[in-house]
């Protein structure tokens, strides 16, 4: 399934002139997505995915209210699907202040949905998806910067 959603990314969320000519159509999309060589299952449930996050990140933030001095305990369950080096990643973007708590921890929910083993490229892609999913071009671009240069994401 993650394929589906790294290829609906590329092909059809980011290119901007289909998105301001009309919404994307479902139904073309699955067929387009099957004719590619998905499996249909891959596709649904990167369908439901990729809702399930746009309804996440448009529900009102929570406010943790927590003493700054707080930190985030991953689970165990979380460990086995999240790599250190991705944990370690949106640790990086919390202290660089590009990702808060709550847009954290919806795409840690987000990565766990996936239900497999993820590397640190996996969750670049989800933390891009999610961040352009917000609007948020700065730091989509930050982290497209750290998906594709070779020498890892730099603060500027």
């Amino acid at each position: 399934m993650f394929e589906v959603l790294v290829f609906m990314f590329k092909n059809y969320f980011t290119n901007q002139d289909m998105l301001d000519d009309a919404t994307l159509d479902d139904v073309a999309m699955e067929q387009e997505l099957s004719a590619a060589g998905f499996e249909q299952d891959d596709i649904l449930g990167a369908f439901g995915w990729f809702n399930e996050m746009k309804s996440m990140f448009s529900t009102p933030a929570f406010d943790y209210s927590h003493e700054k001095t707080a930190i985030r305990v991953f689970t165990p369950s979380e460990t086995k699907i999240i790599n250190t080096d991705s944990l370690g990643f949106l640790i990086f973007l919390q202290q660089a202040k590009v990702i808060n708590d709550v847009e954290r921890d919806l795409i840690v929910d987000r990565a766990m949905a996936l239900n497999t083993s993820l590397g640190i490229e996996e969750m670049r892609w989800i933390t891009m998806m999610a961040l352009w999913s917000q609007g948020r071009d700065k730091d989509y671009s930050f982290v497209e910067d750290a998906l594709f240069n070779p020498r890892g994401s730099t603060l500027q």
